[in-house]
């Protein structure tokens, strides 16, 4: 009986070890570390500490842990040929190509960015390695008025990093939903200038987060991809990673605040 009572507790210790999760520093507001840029990625193993960000399509984006938890953003039901059942997937329903009404049921977490009409929704998926939390938004509806609370901004906690997804946001974020968000390492942004925030709102927004990586979505056309980079050039660096996919570390965090282009691929088989 003893044996059988160490052998639980050992394997209730192995089990709370497994589950830490490196805390991130959301809500505080120091200078984040820099030291090198971060590296593109396969869709191999993720190091420790390290998050993985491979760019789908559009507004989808998989986000891989060290624990191999594979997140999707603005899921739409499809990332590709790659046999993968997503942990979590997470959506808006602003328009169409941000969600599915017909989810996989194998699919453990289905998180929408919205609740009744008007209610917004609240979620806070604590999954040991990853937190995963939102912060609802208005968005404008097809007649030209506004759903409050209908989208989300997702934000992904995990390796001691915030990573943060805007979705199809329609508005600059007020007082308190800035307070809610925090601090973000890694923020992805729609630069499309018209469909969600004119470009001017939306570099205002994220020269306010001043975030470390901002990682560029829902352009649609180069013309609007490049002037979104011109307009941030005067604070932020620009590299061009040559790929869709990239690993970012705390420890790795460029120095400067930097745009990170990826170029967007449906996931496949190798």
């Amino acid at each position: 009986m003893l044996i059988r009572l160490f052998a639980v507790f050992v394997f209730m210790a192995q089990m709370a070890v497994a589950q830490e999760r490196t805390p991130s520093h959301c809500v505080a507001l120091a200078e984040a570390p820099g030291l090198e840029y971060v590296v593109p990625a396969s869709l191999g193993a993720v190091a420790e500490e390290t998050v993985r960000i491979h760019y789908i399509a559009h507004a989808s984006f998989l986000i891989r842990s060290h624990g191999g938890l594979n997140m999707v953003t603005d899921f739409t039901g499809f990332t590709g040929s790659a046999p993968m059942i997503p942990d979590v997937v997470t959506m808006n329903h602003a328009h169409d190509t941000h969600w599915t009404a017909h989810p996989d049921p194998a699919i453990p977490h289905v998180l929408p960015g919205w609740g009744p009409f008007g209610e917004g929704i609240e979620h806070h998926l604590d999954l040991g390695e990853v937190l995963i939390r939102n912060v609802s938004t208005d968005i404008r509806s097809q007649f030209s008025g506004v759903e409050e609370k209908g989208n989300s901004i997702f934000v992904f906690e995990l390796a001691g990093l915030c990573v943060g997804h805007l979705g199809h946001l329609h508005h600059e974020p007020d007082a308190s939903q800035y307070a809610a968000l925090g601090r973000l390492d890694v923020v992805m942004a729609p630069v499309d200038g018209g469909y969600t925030l004119d470009l001017p709102t939306m570099i205002r927004v994220l020269k306010r987060l001043k975030s470390s990586v901002v990682i560029p979505m829902h352009w649609f056309s180069l013309y609007a991809l490049d002037e979104f980079l011109t307009g941030m050039s005067d604070e932020f660096a620009v590299v061009e990673v040559g790929g869709p996919a990239l690993d970012i570390s705390l420890d790795r965090l460029p120095g400067r605040p930097t745009v990170m282009v990826l170029r967007p691929a449906l996931l496949s088989t190798p």
